[in-house]
């Protein structure tokens, strides 16, 4: 399905197929959060806070292939009748999206003053805790640890011709990775190395979780994921290695979670104090436990065993406030490449 026609059915899906858990009002304290982070991660956390803060938490979560342009579209449906009071987004690109559009409310919670400057909003719009690695996984049975590709460019490399794969760009955190290469680049260079990649055949695939469960059975070399998603298959044992790409070069694109409160949030005494909650040193250690492996920004958090510390690891240098505007300007071009091979 061509990328235009896409969009404009998940924005109809998005506009009538409203679930529950967002409708209805009661008396009883409540909050609504729209969140693209897994829901298998997501829905304990917001559990535990319904429990202990005696607040009713309606979740709306988004889908796999869709992450994180679902709900971040329907929060833009919303904006003259908003539904939500928080969104919690699994990477920065959505949330500054929505801060260019006027749809968020500054915050800066004192649960987040300890997080590094890089990772806030300066103005308080979006705040990031639990991170994640753009990384490369390689099957081992396939490649070995010395000839491992390095860098994002070997995805036009001519010797990986057609077993390497990537998520779709049009979506989820291949967005955020293509604007930052973008914003790094300039267009000439983006377009040409985007037109290597396509040459080379790489395989692009619905999401990071299906590109590294196509690494693992084999039937790709490597692929673009994200360190969770990598972190799955070395759990289970998998043939999978991890590189973190370009330590020697561009560096590697670090993506926190975000949290941010909605403008006009029908619950805001209950949407700051989710807030609050969410950018916790408990919030962060439960996120880097277990499968989901994310990276802590706050210190002394302990470090997941299957990834780097977010200290250890040459971070891409780019600013999360310019790739908003860098997705919107590339977004037709995507949309032709991805629907056009």
């Amino acid at each position: 399905m061509a990328g235009g026609r896409a969009r404009a059915l998940l924005v109809l899906a998005l506009l009538t197929g409203v679930p529950g858990a967002a409708c209805g009002r009661s008396s009883a304290p409540e909050v609504v959060v729209y969140t693209s982070e897994d829901q298998v991660f997501s829905e304990p956390i917001l559990k535990d806070f319904e429990k202990t803060a005696r607040i009713t938490v309606r979740a709306v979560y988004d889908t796999e292939e869709t992450k994180s342009a679902g709900v971040a579209l329907r929060i833009v449906a919303e904006r003259d009748h908003p539904q939500a009071d928080v969104f919690w987004g699994n990477e920065p690109l959505r949330a500054i999206m929505l801060q260019q559009q006027g749809l968020l409310a500054s915050y800066a919670s004192p649960a987040g003053k300890d997080i590094p400057a890089r990772y806030r909003d300066p103005a308080g719009y979006w705040t990031g805790f639990a991170a994640r690695a753009r990384v490369i996984v390689y099957n081992t049975d396939q490649v070995k640890p010395a000839e491992a590709p390095s860098s994002v460019r070997d995805l036009a490399d001519p010797r990986w011709k057609g077993r390497a794969g990537l998520a779709n760009p049009l979506f989820g955190t291949t967005t955020t990775q293509v604007a930052a290469l973008w914003s790094l680049w300039g267009d000439q260079a983006a377009k040409r190395f985007l037109a290597e990649v396509k040459d080379n055949r790489v395989k692009i695939v619905t999401s990071n979780g299906e590109a590294r469960d196509l690494v693992a059975s084999g039937e790709l070399a490597w692929a673009f994921a994200d360190s969770d998603d990598a972190n799955v298959a070395l759990l289970q044992h998998k043939p999978v290695a991890v590189v973190y790409p370009d330590q020697a070069g561009l560096g590697t694109l670090v993506m926190p979670n975000v949290v941010a409160l909605l403008k006009g949030a029908p619950h805001p005494d209950q949407a700051t104090r989710l807030v609050d909650y969410l950018l916790s040193p408990q919030v962060e250690e439960r996120l880097a436990a277990g499968a989901a492996a994310q990276m802590p920004l706050h210190p002394g958090v302990p470090v997941p065993a299957n990834v780097k510390p977010v200290s250890a690891i040459k971070d891409m240098a780019v600013r999360f406030s310019d790739l908003g505007k860098t997705s919107e300007r590339i977004l037709s071009y995507l949309n032709e490449w991805a629907g056009a091979r």
